[in-house]
């Protein structure tokens, strides 16, 4: 399986709760309904949640700002996924996917990465 992680910085527009609802309630069901021709296999988002325990977390490595979220989204393959995404249809839809990503995420801030997972426990 080949993942792609995606750590999103909302718009400065917007709070938090605006970015985590419009995320979950509007971009969600748009990616959900494009899945079959992006050849996903599975999409879940991590919603990020302010906590002093967190922050203590942050600060004690010296991080940066937490990110708003990370979607995930899971395919067969590195082939299988640029096999799909090759296809004019999913070009379509990647692009519908991206212009909803503007209402909502700060994408210049936010960074986007291929990786495969190495489970531990």
């Amino acid at each position: 399986m080949i993942k792609l992680c995606f750590c999103v910085h909302r718009l400065p527009s917007l709070t938090r709760e605006q970015f985590q609802d419009y995320w979950h309630s509007t971009h969600a069901p748009l990616l959900k309904r494009h899945a079959e021709v992006l050849g996903i296999r599975k999409y879940i988002q991590v919603h990020t949640r302010d906590s002093e325990l967190g922050e203590a977390l942050r600060a004690s490595r010296g991080g940066p700002e937490a990110y708003d979220g990370v979607a995930e989204l899971w395919w067969d393959s590195l082939e299988q996924m640029q096999e799909v995404l090759g296809t004019e249809q999913a070009q379509a839809a990647v692009a519908e996917l991206i212009e909803d990503e503007h209402r909502f995420a700060d994408l210049s801030r936010s960074p986007i990465f291929l990786a495969e997972e190495r489970q531990i426990l």
